[in-house]
């Protein structure tokens, strides 16, 4: 201590802000990350183009996928990248949502704490919004079931209105749908369980968006090995070998001394006669496909050829568990292993044509399937893929949780009125923080409106006449700027997402508000670690 005040001794290279100005400069930066993609937000927000330092460009309005790219440096704004990753990893969509409503929970915490209100005050208010917002959002979530086709379909349809392939959602949202249902999982009477890893996406650029179609089986980038072999096989007995179809190798060093043509030759008859005897044994099987994940030597590529047996070579070890939980099947080590029970089933097995890809459908009840998106440029296939993931995430949260709410800016309207009733209740400076927190959902109408070229002040105002007058499905229509009712346009989404995002938004707006003092050590100065 020297006259009373304290002495920390710092590194050097050690930047040090404090107080209202640490917490000053996490709520810029929070709010900075909110508004790169804002004006995302939406069926009508628009794309970002990402230019990277080699050159590669991607164009999107995919919230995860923007802040994935950009190169954040200051530590508050790297928490708010972390909030859409995990939203996106969680639940797959409502991204672009949950960034914005950190920025917008940051700019009141800003109001509150210019008028000297502390920041644990703020924090638990903050605690008590979500609590109560969590509350009406289970009040208004409305049940949906496996068999209700119409409404999972809305939901795939509401994840991908915004993106770049609005002509082909309705197409989509149906294969997705029709997806995520055959892998699903019944655990209990009424209750499902879905592993996104049953459904892959598969791309091949040439064709257009509209050729897109939901394999019942699987893709793989190879095509058969011999050219002599069938291009296409009907009734598909597939065998799922793991070990190589070659003569094996010694496992000990060793040397075979010939000093005659006639050893030579029977050298090589018996090396013939093994690898003639490995594809006897998968003829004999009953299979017509082969599926290797090792080599196949040339002598057994023209046996199996000879016998009509379409066959691919150095199928990668994930393709291969795909394929068996596809068709049903299992992957064994040795040719003699194979039998009727052993091998996977499908209807059809084919190479197609100017693409070294193989698919092989009409499964019976796969355990898992494959979408396969066609488009013109890689550009437009890598944001169908992104539209379609996000798709698949919320058929798979609403089929497992059976629940949804609606869109449209309704929920956080609605939010926003009964959390600020909710915080008369409470009292004290807690008070100002609730409200603060019932406040920050208006960012979400706002920005709806704004994106779709209408007056926000009105269209907030309309909102929550709305709501008032008991309206609590009334949202806004992007198109015509009319407000309606969000659950007979079928503008919806799983109420999974939209907790997620209130927690993680919340959460991470607490934690950035109590922050009074940063210690940022600069890399490449003396002393640096």
């Amino acid at each position: 201590m020297l006259a009373g005040q304290p002495i920390i001794i710092l590194r050097e290279n050690v930047e040090r802000t404090r107080g209202f100005e640490a917490q000053r400069s996490n709520i810029m930066a929070a709010k900075a990350i909110a508004a790169a993609v804002r004006t995302t937000l939406g069926p009508r927000g628009m794309d970002k183009m990402l230019v990277s330092s080699s050159g590669d460009v991607v164009i999107t309005n995919d919230g995860a996928t923007i802040l994935h790219e950009m190169s954040v440096q200051h530590p508050g704004a790297k928490l708010v990248v972390e909030v859409a990753e995990t939203q996106d990893d969680e639940v797959g969509d409502g991204t672009t949502t949950a960034t914005v409503l950190v920025g917008s929970l940051m700019e009141e915490a800003e109001k509150l704490l210019a008028q000297e209100v502390h920041p644990t005050v703020i924090a638990h208010g903050y605690q008590l919004g979500m609590e109560k917002a969590l509350a009406v959002l289970d009040d208004l979530a409305i049940t949906v079931g496996f068999e209700d086709r119409e409404d999972l379909t809305k939901i795939a349809d509401t994840a991908m209105t915004g993106k770049s392939i609005e002509a082909v959602k309705e197409k989509i949202s149906g294969i997705v749908v029709d997806a995520v249902r055959q892998v699903a999982t019944e655990t209990n009477p009424g209750t499902y369980t879905v592993d996104e890893d049953d459904i892959k996406i598969k791309k091949q650029v040439g064709d257009t968006m509209h050729d897109a179609e939901l394999i019942r089986g699987i893709v793989i980038d190879k095509k058969r090995v011999f050219e002599q072999m069938p291009d296409a096989v009907t009734d598909a007995k597939v065998a799922l070998l793991a070990q190589p179809l070659e003569v094996t190798k010694t496992q000990v060093k060793s040397k075979i001394k010939i000093t005659s043509s006639d050893q030579m030759k029977a050298f090589n008859e018996q090396e013939r006669e093994s690898l003639k005897k490995i594809a006897e044994q998968i003829v004999a099987s009953g299979a017509n496909v082969v599926l290797c994940q090792k080599g196949i030597a040339d002598a057994v590529q023209y046996y199996l050829a000879k016998n009509g047996i379409y066959a691919v070579e150095d199928v990668k070890e994930e393709d291969m568990k795909f394929a068996a939980r596809a068709l049903c099947g299992t992957i064994v080590n040795k040719p003699e292993e194979l039998n009727t029970t052993t091998l996977g089933h499908a209807e059809m097995a084919e190479e197609l044509p100017d693409a070294e890809l193989t698919v092989i459908s009409g499964c019976d009840n796969p355990k898992a399937v494959t979408i396969l998106l066609r488009g013109t440029s890689q550009l437009l296939l890598d944001e169908l893929e992104r539209a379609v993931y996000d798709a698949a995430r919320v058929v798979q949260d609403a089929i497992e949780d059976g629940r949804f709410v609606v869109g449209g800016g309704s929920v956080e309207t609605e939010l926003q009125l009964r959390i600020r009733d909710y915080a008369a209740t409470v009292g004290g400076r807690v008070q100002l923080a609730i409200e603060a927190f019932a406040n920050a959902f208006e960012v979400i109408p706002r920005t709806l409106a704004e994106n779709s070229g209408f007056d926000t002040i009105d269209k907030v105002v309309a909102l929550r006449k709305a709501h008032a007058d008991g309206a609590k499905y009334a949202g806004l229509n992007v198109y015509t700027g009319a407000i309606v009712d969000m659950r007979e346009a079928g503008v919806i989404e799983p109420e999974r997402v939209k907790t997620q995002a209130i927690k993680s938004a919340t959460e991470t707006a607490m934690l950035l508000v109590r922050v009074d003092d940063m210690m940022v050590t600069q890399a490449g100065k003396p002393g640096a670690q």
